[in-house]
């Protein structure tokens, strides 16, 4: 029979799934007696976590939110996922200050093997090369952002554009997800004004207050927030995740070559220098300039919109390299 502690860490382990668990559920899958089972819970409510005994034929047990935060007790791979997590948590945001903290807190509390085991951990949160000064986002606007969505509040915003306008936007929205995006966060909501779905760069809202009515959540087009937001920055309805312009092409590169640099696309060796690749772009212009970052000689597969995109870049690259460099620049 296991020890005490770690028996009371695998049934803490079982009820911390959020399901309701028969007596002899737990007793057969911890390889005790109901007894025991009745024992250990009892262990675990006088350590402070709530668990409430279920009604039924069978009988049962919950886990509860309590008033007050518990010890907590975690397996080893458990406590090493949880320091990662919260070293590379929230990047860009308030809260990884907070994380810090509750990382040193956490690792102030752990036995030795297992703070050394996160201290041989290393992870270091690099933002994405394109945005390399990411803007901040306020704590409390993600806050008061979250507190709307759950609440199904109505909300009344000031939003800043992204091109240049120094005139915030008033808005009406119905907020529906918080996410984040090559470490950047958006809300996803439907505009009351505009009728339609819009994404909002969290660092360019100011929530105002009061809040409005309670709405009913619509039903976000692609089924998920995972499908609308990637459809979205794709350039698409957010109804799938499908590239609007998809064409194949044969690239004189051996296909080793070209599948680190592929990104989604789908690359099929063709023989030791040649490989056909299957790319997505949100336009057929970009989807032939991205191709042409290969370097290499390229034939034409499908569709015919690409070939066309192929011919109108030659086009204005070939008047490029015509066009006169030797203009006088006048002073400004």
């Amino acid at each position: 029979m296991r020890k005490t502690s770690s028996r009371l860490l695998a049934l803490l382990s079982l009820l911390q799934t959020h399901r309701d668990w028969s007596g002899e559920e737990l007793a057969g899958r911890l390889d005790i007696t109901a007894r025991t089972v009745r024992r250990d819970i009892d262990r675990l409510r006088d350590l402070g976590y709530l668990i409430t005994t279920v009604k039924g034929p069978g009988g049962g047990y919950r886990l509860a939110a309590g008033t007050q935060l518990p010890p907590l007790l975690f397996d080893d791979d458990q406590a090493v996922a949880l320091a990662v997590a919260l070293r590379t948590a929230a990047t860009g945001t308030g809260v990884a200050e907070d994380a810090a903290r509750a990382l040193a807190t956490l690792r102030q509390v752990m036995p030795p093997r297992l703070r050394h085991r996160i201290d041989l951990v290393r992870v270091t949160a690099v933002p994405a090369p394109e945005i390399p000064d990411a803007p901040q986002v306020d704590a409390q606007v993600l806050r008061e952002l979250s507190h709307a969505v759950h609440s199904r509040e109505e909300l009344r915003l000031d939003h800043t554009p992204g091109h240049g306008e120094a005139a915030a936007e008033r808005r009406r929205v119905q907020p529906h997800h918080l996410v984040t995006w090559r470490d950047r966060w958006y809300l996803v909501a439907w505009d009351l004004d505009r009728e339609d779905w819009r994404t909002f760069r969290v660092d360019r809202i100011r929530p105002r207050t009061p809040t409005g009515p309670r709405f009913t959540p619509r039903e976000l087009p692609g089924g998920d927030v995972a499908t609308f937001v990637t459809g979205r920055f794709r350039g698409n309805d957010g109804t799938t995740t499908d590239w609007p312009c998809r064409g194949e092409v044969v690239l004189h590169l051996p296909a080793a070559d070209v599948a680190p640099f592929a990104q989604d696309g789908t690359v099929e060796e063709l023989g030791p220098h040649h490989c056909r690749l299957t790319l997505g772009s949100w336009s057929w212009t970009g989807l032939a300039t991205a191709i042409g970052h290969f370097d290499t000689d390229v034939e034409v597969i499908g569709p015919p919109e690409l070939a066309a995109a192929f011919g109108q870049l030659a086009a204005r690259y070939s008047r490029a390299a015509t066009s006169s460099c030797t203009r006088t620049l006048r002073p400004m």
